[in-house]
């Protein structure tokens, strides 16, 4: 049974800005794995850069986009929670992080391609 807050814009934003700081601390690891390679493996860089190029690697690359934009403009959100005065507004907030955040990865995405 999902209970009717679960449903609310902001506990979804709650959930999202979660979730992408889970996956971003999950990719972290592996990012600055993959960058060891400059300096110890120049040709297994070289090798990770061409795989790099295909397609799914470039949609892979617009969700990270997607969760580092969500994963700031939701911690901003959180960050005016606690010094601004609450408005009605703040589902507005969550949708236009989430919003901005779209948009951003896509022209991110649309560069890439």
């Amino acid at each position: 049974m999902i209970h009717g807050y679960r449903t609310h814009t902001l506990w979804i934003a709650f959930l999202l800005h979660r979730i992408s700081g889970v996956a971003l601390a999950l990719f972290l690891p592996a990012h600055f794995w993959v960058l060891s390679y400059a300096l110890n493996a120049p040709q297994k860089l070289d090798g990770f850069l061409h795989w790099a190029e295909t397609p799914l690697v470039k949609i892979a690359e617009f969700g990270l986009v997607f969760l580092l934009s969500v994963h700031m403009l939701g911690g901003l959100r959180l960050m005016a929670l606690e010094f601004l005065p609450w408005t009605s507004g703040q589902k507005t907030a969550a949708a236009s992080a989430v919003a901005a955040s779209t948009f951003l990865a896509g022209i991110f995405l649309l560069r890439a391609i």
